[in-house]
């Protein structure tokens, strides 16, 4: 899945599209790896799915990045999320 993460916001958030990237907003700063955790806590929480099958495959010190959900159709993953307007506070 290709995601444009925007760490630093209020919440963390599904924030739409962005260059055909899911935006997801992160109440994380981009430090020590902070924001690309949370990330991918959100996402496996979100999709109800177990974090150990959604892992960072690129992008891990850029704002464009490419997850990978394991077992998952991503074009489905997508819908799924932007269908849902997932939304959680931040857990830090």
């Amino acid at each position: 899945m290709l995601v444009y993460a925007r760490p630093g916001a209020k919440i963390t958030a599904i924030a739409g599209l962005h260059g055909g990237r899911l935006k997801v907003a992160l109440a994380a700063p981009p430090v020590d790896g902070k924001a690309n955790e949370l990330l991918l806590d959100f996402l496996a929480g979100a999709l109800r799915v177990p974090r150990r099958h959604v892992l960072l495959q690129n992008g891990a010190a850029s704002r464009e990045k490419t997850v990978r959900i394991a077992a998952s159709d991503a074009h489905d993953v997508a819908r799924t999320l932007l269908a849902g307007g997932v939304k959680v506070q931040n857990r830090n």
